[in-house]
């Protein structure tokens, strides 16, 4: 069993979630890297295609590696909301400890097929796959994503857990990637009822403005990985520009980052670690 799948699978034998944050600069990582090693926390610090394209799979599976090893925090490289399984491919071959094909947006065999064919290249190689099933919204979406077409069927959840050969499942219950607009209307019902169905652990997406109780609910509830990312990108755009307005825009980037904005950014992340349950969760 590799590590993240231990980590993930520990959490939910002990009714925690082991908390997952995007990053999309290296000083969001750093921030990511050091709050997990204060708090003895194991995170996912994870890339989305953009970003991984940008950076390449490579440079970032040597990044999270090194910041590791400075910090003795307990990091797991994961590729974010892919559909292209060649990325997975790509992810894989760097080194990333897991991987997200997210075929949601097509029928539910397309998707599982797509989770067959990942996971058979990720796990050859010590790589663990996340799945999706449901519609999460995200940024461009319209429509409000809270119909019954949006909110995850609990057959096709089970099937996908059966058949997708996948290590955990993101399940669409009401939450929205971004900020919300107005109170998130989380089906709780719904994810009780898959999590009585599926073994694998499953996953709640758009962790970002969530009450802190409806996150631990649905901890209580079934959910064993939550997603963050968001709130990180906001903090440290609002923190820098805060910090250039005070500096000017002629100071060197890293005296205007270090460690005024990446300390706002830790305080977030250690937030959501306390929500999560998962303060001294890491292997190490």
């Amino acid at each position: 069993m590799s590590r993240v799948i231990e980590a993930v699978s520990k959490a939910k034998e002990k009714g925690y979630a082991v908390p997952h944050f995007n990053f999309a600069s290296f000083f969001e990582l750093v921030a990511i890297a050091e709050a997990a090693a204060e708090t003895n926390a194991a995170v996912f610090a994870a890339s989305l295609p953009k970003v991984t394209e940008t950076y390449s799979p490579e440079v970032l599976r040597t990044a999270v590696s090194k910041l590791s090893e400075r910090t003795g925090a307990e990091l797991f490289l994961h590729l974010d909301h892919t559909n292209q399984t060649g990325l997975c491919r790509q992810a894989v071959d760097a080194g990333y400890d897991s991987v997200m094909i997210d075929a949601s947006r097509f029928p539910l065999a397309e998707n599982i097929s797509a989770m067959q064919e990942v996971a058979a290249y990720a796990h050859s190689r010590g790589c663990a796959v996340e799945g999706e099933i449901g519609k999460i919204k995200s940024r461009g979406d319209t429509g409000d994503f809270s119909g019954e077409d949006c909110i995850v069927q609990t057959e096709d959840a089970v099937k996908a857990a059966q058949e997708g050969e996948i290590d955990y499942l993101a399940v669409a219950i009401g939450t929205a990637h971004g900020f919300y607009k107005g109170t998130p209307r989380i089906n709780f019902e719904r994810l009780e009822e898959v999590a009585a169905r599926i073994s694998i652990p499953l996953v709640l997406h758009g962790g970002t403005g969530l009450p802190e109780e409806g996150v631990r609910r649905c901890i209580r509830e079934g959910i064993s990985k939550v997603n963050v990312g968001t709130i990180i990108r906001y903090t440290y755009l609002e923190e820098l520009q805060k910090e250039i307005e005070k500096k000017g825009a002629l100071t060197p980037p890293v005296d205007l980052i270090y460690p005024e904005v990446t300390d706002k950014i830790k305080t977030v992340v250690k937030k959501w670690i306390n929500v999560c349950g998962a303060e001294g969760s890491s292997l190490c």
